[in-house]
C-alpha cells in the first residue's frame, strides 16, 4: 500500500468516523429526550422510601446491562450514601461469579436471578431488572418472582419494552428500534447517574 493510499484511508476514517459520532450523539440525544420524567420521579421516590425503610434494592441484567446493574449498585451504595446520611442497601445479583455460575450450571441460566432472590429478598424489597429487549428469561423470571413474593418490581427497558414492561410495578422505558442496544444502554447509564446523583443530595 502506497503512502498516498494509507493517507487517503486515514483521512476517510477521520471523516466517516466524525460523521458517525455526530449521528450517534444525535440519536442518543433523541432517545434521552423521550424520557418520561414523571416515571423517573416515581422511581426516585420509591428508592428514597427503600432507604428510609431499610429495604434492599437488587439490580440485575445481562451483558452490558449487568455492568449497568453493578454500576448502579455501586453508585447508590457509595455515592448516594455519604457520611451523615442513611446508607442504601444496594446489591447487584450479576456480581457474584461463583454463585451465578453455580446456579447457571445446576438449575439453568434462566433461574440465576430468581434463585438468588429466593435466598435474599424480603417483602418490600425492590428488584430492578435492566434489559434493552425486556425479554431476557432470567430477568423476566426475577421480576415475576418479586411480584409473586411481596417484592416491588422495577423495569428499565428499551425497544418495545418486552415482557418485563408489563410485569413491573414501575417502568422507565426508552422506545427504540429493535436491536438498538447502544443508545438504550447509554440511556440506562444516564438513569443511574441522574437518580443516584439526586439521592446523594437529599435525605
Amino acid at each position: 500500500m502506497s503512502e498516498i493510499t494509507r493517507k487517503t484511508k486515514r483521512e476517510a476514517h477521520v471523516e466517516s468516523g466524525s460523521l458517525h459520532a455526530r449521528k450517534y450523539i444525535d440519536r442518543v440525544t433523541a432517545v434521552l429526550r423521550s424520557l418520561d420524567f414523571e416515571a423517573v420521579g416515581r422511581v426516585i421516590e420509591l428508592f428514597a422510601q427503600a432507604r428510609e425503610g431499610g429495604n434492599t434494592i437488587f439490580f440485575l441484567g445481562n451483558g452490558g446491562s449487568a455492568a449497568t446493574a453493578s454500576h448502579f449498585a455501586n453508585d447508590l451504595g457509595f455515592g448516594a450514601s455519604p457520611e451523615g446520611k442513611t446508607p442504601f442497601r444496594a446489591m447487584c445479583l450479576a456480581s457474584n461469579t461463583a454463585f451465578l455460575t453455580c446456579l447457571a450450571n445446576d438449575i439453568g441460566y434462566e433461574n440465576v436471578f430468581s434463585r438468588q432472590l429466593r435466598n435474599l429478598m424480603r417483602p418490600g424489597d425492590i428488584v430492578v431488572g435492566i434489559s434493552a429487549s425486556g425479554n431476557s428469561p432470567n430477568v423476566v423470571n426475577a421480576l415475576a418472582y418479586a411480584v409473586e413474593n411481596g417484592g416491588i418490581a422495577v423495569a428499565f427497558t428499551g425497544f418495545d419494552g418486552g415482557r418485563i414492561k408489563n410485569i413491573a410495578h414501575y417502568c422507565v422505558h426508552f422506545e427504540t428500534a429493535k436491536g438498538e442496544y447502544g443508545p438504550v444502554e447509554d440511556a440506562h447509564m444516564v438513569l443511574d447517574h441522574l437518580i443516584s446523583g439526586y439521592l446523594a443530595l437529599v435525605d
